[in-house]
């Protein structure tokens, strides 16, 4: 039968989503669980999207096919009991055989999150992006974000070396608020390129700082030039929040 299941990880100790040479990654560690769980037999997991390095999830998905018949809820206790402190299972549910947990996606929500306080928590600094007490015109990043709302060929919010032809998206709704003194950029569309929230993220910090005008934003797009746009923005300040399937 086919599963799906919901995980969340803290990607601090990890090189990404996906298994590379050496490294310590979260499909690495499931499918080292899964193998026992099946007497040795490999079983391999198919995610929405992979993250890079110390990128979180509170809301990633991902599919297996498994010969064992045991009812969801016991399937999800017995890989939390394995898997390692960082990496949960949040549900598993059967799923029709031809569900894909990748190709089946109709949309994405990220968080990207600064921490704008003055003296920052010793316990967040590996979850938000210190700002060392700046606080951004947030309302002049928000028009400057609002560009980017709809569908465009956002190839500036594209890293240089993706392989990735076409570069069109559609970006629903992207909003910056604060929360404390914790400054959150929302994000969702129907999909996304290779650091394209990362790079949105460091545009709009620039907007916000002052080192970009807002109307260079819309500019960078209608460019599709990726040195139109700012820096990448620290990974370990965003979370894949939630994957929309219809």
């Amino acid at each position: 039968m086919r599963l799906k299941a919901t995980i969340s990880y803290d990607g601090t100790q990890f090189a990404g989503y996906q298994v590379q040479p050496g490294e310590r990654t979260v499909q690495l560690e499931i499918e080292k669980v899964l193998k026992v769980m099946h007497k040795g037999d490999v079983v391999k997991i198919t995610a929405s999207g992979r993250t890079d390095a110390r990128v979180h999830a509170t809301g990633q998905v991902i599919h297996f096919d498994t010969p064992l018949h045991i009812p969801c809820d016991k399937y999800q206790k017995a890989l939390n009991v394995q898997l390692p402190r960082d990496i949960r299972v949040l549900a598993v549910e059967q799923m029709a055989d031809d569900f894909h947990a990748r190709f089946d996606v109709s949309g994405k929500r990220y968080c990207y999150i600064w921490d704008c306080n003055a003296v920052q928590s010793p316990f967040r600094r590996h979850y938000t992006v210190e700002t060392n007490g700046v606080k951004p015109d947030v309302e002049a990043m928000q028009r400057a974000a609002n560009a980017i709302i709809g569908t465009h060929d956002f190839s500036c919010f594209c890293a240089a070396n993706t392989s990735v032809v076409d570069k069109v998206r559609t970006v629903h709704g992207l909003a910056l608020t604060w929360h404390g003194e914790e400054l959150h950029m929302t994000i969702s569309g129907t999909g996304f390129l290779y650091n394209m929230v990362r790079i949105i993220a460091g545009t709009l910090w620039e907007v916000g700082t002052g080192r970009m005008e807002v109307a260079t934003v819309a500019k960078a797009i209608a460019s599709m030039d990726r040195a139109k746009a700012g820096k990448t923005a620290p990974a370990h300040g965003l979370y894949l929040e939630q994957v929309f399937y219809e």
